[in-house]
């Protein structure tokens, strides 16, 4: 039997921890066998609810950690006076290999200021990227950068590309993923200068995946490819627009079936199609974002998540550590060769 895989936790981080964190690990303890967690934070907030499951606690240990970061800390300053708080005391488990992985709830930009100054990034990545799960007509897609990079360069983009791909192939087990690059029309001449010329040395490259080429906004629900790759904000504001419509139809359904008694009757009797829709698009299951391209592994939960959603980050981080994620990575990187992204002055030469 292969040794248990350690997986850190910010047990203060999120809107309701540390309960939530707490109640995630226990249902991911149940779904992932063989994980050992190390949870950091308030100790004698922690303890008692360990005490509550008997079955995490014989799997966990306790760190205390005197700090929390807020989720309105800025990240340089959280950077600064947060030694000693669950977070980065989390981080550093991970780099010193305590740790395969750490999974946050808390402060998005905090944890990856943290991530990047502890963990440093991965040779041949200039930055890390954030990725999710997106549900499309086709299954799962990956999307990245979600926000960790507002401008982005050529290459940018074709680090992104590969990261994506490699990520697409670990954890969603497509042999030759499909890559497309965010833009506003699909034609070549389309897009700003620096995503034509990450197209360019696309076309060049040997990818782990097969390079689409370019994709529209419609093209990332109907699953045109597997792996969407843009600028940080770019997909942030594609992220929260998808997440916003979603809401907005889910509330219409709502009126619509309250509207009439004829209504609530067919609602009735299309309950249990209602119900498949429901865990389809549920939020939680989608939950984990991963920082692509860092020396370590890690997850961002949402802050605002239930023990479910808390539990599928979790359950994220088993998968990318289980598989090597971050040696794949390497490998493909070096397989692409000693100098695998072009200077993007060349390209456009």
């Amino acid at each position: 039997m292969s040794a248990p895989l350690t997986i850190a936790l910010d047990a203060m981080g999120g809107d309701h921890a540390p309960d939530m964190v707490i109640a995630g690990a226990d249902e991911a303890r149940e779904r992932c066998p063989n994980v050992q967690f190390l949870f950091f934070g308030d100790e004698q907030r922690i303890a008692p609810l360990l005490d509550r499951l008997p079955g995490l606690k014989a799997v966990s240990s306790i760190r205390h950690a005197p700090q929390a970061i807020g989720n309105d800390a800025k990240p340089s300053t959280a950077l600064r006076t947060g030694r000693e708080s669950s977070m980065r005391l989390a981080i550093d488990a991970v780099a010193r290999g305590e740790a395969a992985c750490i999974v946050s709830a808390g402060n998005t930009g905090a944890l990856m200021a943290m991530a990047k100054f502890v963990l440093k990034t991965l040779p041949g990545i200039d930055r890390p990227a954030i990725a999710s799960f997106i549900p499309t007509l086709r299954g799962e897609s990956v999307m990245l950068d979600l926000g960790a990079n507002i401008d982005c360069d050529a290459r940018n983009l074709v680090e992104f590309s590969v990261m994506g791909a490699v990520f697409a192939r670990t954890v969603l087990g497509l042999e030759e993923p499909s890559i497309g690059l965010l833009n506003i029309g699909s034609e070549e001449l389309k897009g700003h200068e620096a995503i034509r010329n990450a197209a360019t040395q696309l076309r060049a490259m040997p990818l782990p995946g097969r390079f689409h080429g370019f994709i529209e906004g419609d093209d990332i629900a109907t699953g045109t490819v597997d792996v969407v790759v843009t600028d940080g904000f770019t997909g942030n504001v594609a992220l929260k627009t998808a997440e916003g419509t979603a809401k907005l139809f889910a509330e219409f359904l709502r009126q619509t079936f309250r509207s009439t008694a004829m209504a609530r009757m067919g609602y009735l009797l299309a309950s249990r199609s209602f119900r498949k829709l429901r865990q389809r698009t549920d939020p939680r299951r989608y939950n984990g974002a991963m920082f692509l391209g860092l020396q370590g592994l890690c997850v961002k939960s949402h802050g605002g998540t239930d023990a479910t959603g808390f539990a599928n980050a979790v359950c994220v981080g088993v998968d990318l550590a289980s598989h090597g994620f971050n040696d794949k990575i390497k490998q493909e990187l070096g397989r692409i060769g000693s100098s695998p992204l072009p200077d993007p002055k060349a390209a456009a030469i």
